[in-house]
Parts: C-alpha cells; sequence; structure tokens
C-alpha cells in the first residue's frame, strides 16, 4: 500500500525469505567467463568510441564543404582515407584526389571531383589528424583484444 514501503521493511522481508529457504543466492559465473565479460564490454566501447570518431570525421569534413560521405558508401574505407590524408596534406587538386578513386569508386569520378572541393581551415586539418590516429589506436586495440577473445574461446 502507499506510504508503507519503506527500505527497512523490505530488508526483513526479505531476510525472513532467506531464512526460510524461499530465496536462491546470486549466480557469480566462474572467472573465466567474468573474464571473457570484461574483455567483450571493454571491446563494445571501444567500437562506440571508434564510430564516434568516424562520426567525427564526417561533420569535421561537412562543416568544410567537402562532401564526401555523400559519394562514398565507407568513409573510413581506403580510397576515402587516402582521400582525407591529401585533404590535411593540401598537396593534390580535387581532381587528383579523385582520380585516386578504387573499385567501384572509379565510376563517380566526377562526383568525387565535386565533393571534394571544399576549403579545410587549419583547425580542421588538426581534428582530423587527431581523429586518424585515435581511429588507428581503436584499431589496434580492438584487434588485440580480438586475438585475446578467440585465444580464450579456444582454449
Amino acid at each position: 500500500m502507499p506510504g508503507r514501503k519503506t527500505d527497512v521493511k523490505d530488508c526483513e522481508w526479505i531476510a525472513q525469505l532467506l531464512r526460510h529457504g524461499l530465496i536462491t543466492g546470486s549466480v557469480i559465473p566462474p572467472r573465466p567467463i567474468r573474464e571473457l565479460r570484461d574483455l567483450t564490454r571493454y571491446r563494445r566501447k571501444l567500437i562506440q568510441a571508434h564510430s564516434s570518431e568516424l562520426n567525427r570525421i564526417h561533420k569535421v569534413l561537412e562543416d568544410a564543404n567537402i562532401k564526401l560521405s555523400s559519394v562514398v558508401s565507407n568513409i573510413n574505407g581506403l580510397s576515402s582515407q587516402v582521400m582525407i590524408e591529401h585533404l590535411i596534406q593540401e598537396d593534390m587538386s580535387p581532381q587528383q584526389m579523385a582520380a585516386l578513386a578504387r573499385g567501384r569508386l572509379r565510376k563517380k569520378i566526377t562526383e568525387l571531383e565535386k565533393a571534394l572541393e571544399g576549403s579545410l581551415r587549419e583547425h580542421h586539418r588538426l581534428i582530423l589528424t587527431v581523429s586518424i590516429q585515435m581511429i588507428a589506436s581503436y584499431d589496434t586495440a580492438i584487434a588485440k583484444l580480438d586475438r585475446e577473445l578467440v585465444f580464450n574461446c579456444v582454449n
């Protein structure tokens, strides 16, 4: 009933149920299962951080009026990575960067040329550089966790 529920009364009720054997104890998984849980949870957090950095790259490019993601399906793909590196270095024209496209992206060179026209400012370059470094470190850490998870699952 409303107003009669308190933590003290709940504790007394649970203690009484426990005394009569009506409550089973909590299950604590064995150590290997707990360790696997820790590894998989941490791996999931790293993947989320990785995705966050990719979203940041997308945002910075959009802010600089570079519409690369409207042409490429994966901003983390090999062609995109090479083009972003050259955008940061300012050493190629949009036409030269578009010519670096690989695979199915080669069919979209004229669209790429238009998409790569923009104006990256110095703070954009810094954010992109740091984001690319972070993504590389996340990739390394995720691969390390993957190896450990495979090793633990096999053994």
